[in-house]
């Protein structure tokens, strides 16, 4: 399984070298499209297309994850993810998992995957090799049915809407946080000249 991408970062012109003002934020819808709900993380990464992000945000659509992902896991400064996830919660409940709070929901979770490798694997694969993302983050959404169909039900397209729009904040902030940063360097840079 290739990842797909529903919209790549903006490449450099030939002979130049990519840009590094921003981190490198990518974000990756997984889940299993012909699956009605267990496609929730993919409709988040096709609405988070239409939002118009950043250009330097990369969005995937991982299908039903492999290992072929890794790299692009491996490339992020910043790794958000999307996707069906047993939160033990009424369908349609959103919940953010960031840093270790991702790592301890992702240990814990022992309900087998539907996905060629589970998403535990790819972020173990990541750290093994020394390159896990300096941040990183999951938004689950609790699904209310997994059958054959290429369509949420209502509740979960619902909440794909609620996902997106919590993606597009963090991606703000991680944004915003990052020009300051750089402003206040330039100050301090210009202030020893």
């Amino acid at each position: 399984m290739q990842a797909t991408s529903v919209r790549p970062a903006t490449a450099p012109e030939p002979g130049q070298a990519p840009a590094r003002a921003q981190p490198r934020i990518t974000i990756i819808g997984i889940g299993n499209s012909l699956m009605t709900d267990d496609g929730a993380g993919v409709h988040v990464a096709a609405a988070l297309n239409q939002m118009g992000l950043d250009e330097q945000v990369r969005i995937l659509d991982g299908g039903t994850l492999s290992f072929t992902l890794l790299d692009e896991v491996e490339d992020s400064e910043f790794l958000i993810i999307a996707d069906a996830a047993e939160l033990h919660s009424q369908p349609g409940t959103v919940q953010l998992f960031q840093d270790q709070e991702m790592d301890t929901y992702l240990g814990s979770s022992n309900r087998p995957s539907v996905h060629e490798v589970n998403l535990m694997d790819v972020l173990t694969a990541a750290r093994i090799r020394g390159r896990m993302p300096t941040r990183h983050a999951l938004v689950g959404i609790q699904p209310q049915s997994i059958g054959w169909g290429t369509e949420p039900s209502a509740t979960v397209a619902r909440a794909v809407d609620e996902a997106a729009g919590i993606i597009a904040q963090l991606v703000a902030e991680t944004l915003a946080a990052t020009r300051e940063e750089q402003l206040r360097t330039s100050i301090v840079r210009e202030a020893k000249t």
